[in-house]
C-alpha cells in the first residue's frame, strides 16, 4: 500500500515533492486562519462600540477581511485540486504494483477485481484526505494553542480562572473524553464495514458472472439469497451508525456553547470585550476540532480500517 508509491523511484517526485507542496499549502492556510482570528477580535470590539465610529470603519474592516479571506479561498481550492491528483497518482502506483503480482498467481483470489479497482481507489482517496486533515490539525494546534492560552486570562469563573491556560485544558479534556466515548460507542463499526464489503463483493460477483452466463448465474433465488444477507448486514450497520450519530451530533452541539459558558461571565463583569469573546470562541473551536479530529472522522476511519484489512489480505494472497 505504501511501498508502491513512497519507495519507488518512478513515483519519488510525486510522493515526496507533491507531499511537500501540500504541507506548505496547509501551513499558509493555517497562518491565514490565525490572521482571521485576530481580525475577529478587532472587528467585534468595533461592533460593540459602533456608535463611537464612522461608518467608513466598517468598510475598512471588510477590506482587511477580504485581503485575508480571498487568498485563503484561492489556496484552499488549489490544494483540494492538487490533493485529488495526488490521490489518483497514489492509486495508479498501487494498481499496477498489485496487478503485476496478481497476474503471476495461478489460484483465483477472492474479490480481486473489487480490491484492485475499488478498494485501492477508496484507500488512496481516504488516506490522503484524512492524512491532510491530521497534518492540518497538528499545524492548527501549534498556531492556536498559544493564542488560546493567552486568552484564558479572560476566564472569570471560580476555580477555572485560577488555572493557567484553562481554556487549553478544557479543550483537551473534552476532546479526550469525547474520543474515549466514541471508541466505545463505535467499537463494532469496523467489523460491520468489513463484513459489508464482503457481502457486497459476493452480490456484485454474481451479477458480473450473469452478464456472460445467465443460465448458470444470476438466478432469482441466488440473487434473493445474496440480497437478504446484504440487507441483514446493512440493517445492523445502520443501527450502529444511528446511535453513533446521536452521540457525535450531541457532542458537536455541546461544544458550540462551551466557550460561551466559560467566557460569558467575563463579558458581563467587564473582564473581556465582545471581540475577545468571539476570538476565544473561534480559537477554542479550532483547538477543540484539532484535538477531536478522530471523533469527527470516525466513520471515515472505520471505512479506512476495513479497506486496509481487505488490502492486507489481498497482499498476502498475491505474495506481495
Amino acid at each position: 500500500m505504501f511501498r508502491s508509491f513512497f519507495k519507488s523511484r518512478k513515483w519519488f517526485l510525486w510522493a515526496y515533492g507533491g507531499g511537500l507542496f501540500l504541507i506548505l499549502a496547509l501551513l499558509v492556510q493555517v497562518k491565514l486562519t490565525v490572521a482571521i482570528n485576530a481580525w475577529y477580535g478587532g472587528f467585534y470590539n468595533i461592533l460593540q462600540k459602533a456608535t463611537e465610529y464612522e461608518v467608513q470603519v466598517l468598510w475598512v474592516e471588510m477590506l482587511k477581511f477580504a485581503k485575508i479571506a480571498f487568498p485563503y479561498v484561492l489556496l484552499a481550492t488549489i490544494t483540494a485540486y492538487f490533493t485529488r491528483i495526488y490521490a489518483f497518482k497514489w492509486r495508479e502506483a498501487m494498481t499496477f504494483s498489485y496487478v503485476e503480482k496478481w497476474q503471476k498467481v495461478d489460484e483465483e483470489v477472492e474479490g480481486a477485481s473489487q480490491r484492485i479497482q475499488e478498494d485501492i481507489y477508496r484507500f488512496a482517496r481516504i488516506f490522503e484526505s484524512l492524512g491532510l486533515q491530521v497534518i492540518r490539525a497538528g499545524m492548527t494546534l501549534i498556531a492556536f494553542l498559544p493564542i488560546l492560552w493567552t486568552l484564558s486570562k479572560g476566564v472569570d469563573i471560580e476555580y477555572i480562572k485560577d488555572i493557567e491556560g484553562s481554556l487549553v485544558w478544557v479543550a483537551l479534556l473534552v476532546s479526550i473524553g469525547g474520543l474515549l466515548i466514541s471508541w466505545f460507542v463505535g467499537i463494532k463499526l469496523p467489523g460491520l464495514e468489513y463484513n459489508n464489503q464482503k457481502v457486497e463483493a459476493a452480490f456484485r460477483k454474481e451479477l458480473v458472472y450473469a452478464e456472460d452466463d445467465k443460465i448458470n448465474f444470476g438466478r432469482t433465488e441466488t440473487i434473493v439469497e445474496l440480497f437478504v444477507g446484504l440487507k441483514y448486514n446493512y440493517n445492523r450497520l445502520f443501527l450502529h451508525y444511528g446511535y453513533f450519530d446521536i452521540w457525535v451530533n450531541f457532542f458537536e452541539q455541546l461544544m458550540v456553547i462551551v466557550p460561551y459558558l466559560i467566557m460569558g461571565p467575563g463579558l458581563f463583569t467587564g473582564v473581556i470585550t465582545l471581540g475577545v469573546l468571539v476570538q476565544v470562541s473561534n480559537a477554542f473551536s479550532k483547538v477543540r476540532e484539532s484535538f477531536s479530529i478522530f471523533i469527527s472522522n470516525w466513520t471515515t476511519i472505520t471505512e479506512l480500517r476495513s479497506i486496509h484489512k481487505r488490502l492486507k489480505e489481498f497482499e498476502v494472497n498475491i505474495g506481495y
